[in-house]
């Protein structure tokens, strides 16, 4: 019955490895912006509620960078977003749809936390000891998207529960009740504090000549909030990996020679970058924090197509030849990057003047 329940995948106008390709390459993107995003917000608010001068300046500096920070993972969810719709849209569309009213939500979340984060910037100094408390409110609404959609993109894995609907048809159906989405969701937060910690290590080395004490609080802070976040994630870690399927978990112990050794490569990197950033050696930390998101964005697909061998593999997917939107997708991507680049490198400067 439940294979009846699940769409037919719609065509695609190349091989699904393209876009299997730019879901690998973007996803990656957003993981370090969303990771800046929630962890840069959770150290300012900390710092707010310490209230000590310098500690004050740290927290409105980072309120500062909070609107672009959440402009920049925005954005950059929505190319991966849009990949995994084409690949495995007929599951994201379903899944969508059993938690709609949650789901639905997540607009009106986002937009009133943009909100709250312009004005936690803005009116940092006239909003007083009540400025921390629109910052919580702010992280808070934050991890409540991040749940969401940790929700969903698990829902579309458990196909055995698309029958569900009609015993819950005002769309309220949520993957909670299933043992790996807890462990995954704080997993997933948890790392999002630790890199976010690098970044704001990373924002203090900008102010280090116009106030050393806060670029030093900021260094100090940063890697000390990622070597505590990232000791504490192996433990999450590991209960997410156990909570698996039996052949999902094993899949990175062997059954899988690719699964395999990107699971031992994220291991070593993750010993390695807590050497490195008890010694405080910063950029040899935020490399091997990169390398290891790369590497997690690899594992959640291998994790996913296992999830789904019985019911759906991408090879599946029906080709029509279609090329034209691809070269042009990829001619707008390069002037993209560079336009981004470009941003950047204003924002630096500017930032650094600041």
């Amino acid at each position: 019955m439940n294979a009846a329940l699940i769409p037919r995948p719609d065509t695609i106008p190349v091989a699904w490895g393209w876009f299997q390709f730019l879901l690998l390459l973007t996803f990656p993107l957003h993981l370090l912006a969303m990771n800046a995003m929630v962890g840069g917000l959770l150290i300012g608010v900390s710092q707010h509620f310490q209230g000590r001068p310098v500690n004050l300046r740290l927290a409105h500096r980072l309120a500062v960078l909070l609107p672009l920070a959440i402009a920049f993972a925005v954005n950059f969810g929505v190319a991966p977003l849009l990949f995994s719709q084409v690949l495995y849209g007929h599951l994201f569309y379903t899944s969508s749809i059993l938690m709609a009213s949650f789901w639905l939500a997540v607009i009106p979340i986002l937009i009133t936390a943009y909100y709250g984060a312009y004005l936690y910037d803005f009116r940092f100094d006239d909003l007083g000891v009540g400025g921390r408390w629109l910052g919580l409110a702010v992280l808070l609404m934050l991890f409540v998207i991040g749940y969401l959609f940790s929700n969903n993109m698990h829902l579309m894995l458990l196909t055995e529960r698309f029958a569900g609907y009609f015993d819950r048809m005002d769309g309220s159906m949520l993957a909670s009740t299933d043992p790996v989405l807890l462990p995954r969701y704080l997993h997933m937060m948890l790392g999002a504090v630790a890199v976010g910690g690098l970044f704001v290590a990373l924002a203090g080395r900008f102010w280090a000549d116009r106030d050393q004490d806060m670029a030093s609080l900021a260094e100090a802070t940063g890697l000390k909030t990622f070597f505590w976040a990232t000791l504490a994630n192996i433990a999450i870690g590991s209960w997410f990996l156990v909570s698996l399927p039996r052949q999902t978990m094993l899949l990175f112990m062997g059954g899988d020679i690719g699964a395999s050794v990107c699971f031992v490569l994220s291991l070593l990197l993750t010993v390695g970058m807590l050497v490195t950033a008890w010694k405080r050696k910063f950029w040899l930390t935020f490399w091997h924090a990169v390398a290891t998101v790369v590497l997690m964005s690899f594992m959640r697909a291998w994790m996913r197509s296992d999830y789904l061998r019985e019911v759906f593999n991408l090879g599946q997917l029906e080709v029509v030849p279609e090329y034209s939107p691809m070269i042009f997708f990829f001619v707008v991507l390069v002037a993209g990057l560079v336009l981004i680049g470009w941003m950047l490198r204003k924002t630096a400067e500017a930032f650094a003047r600041s």
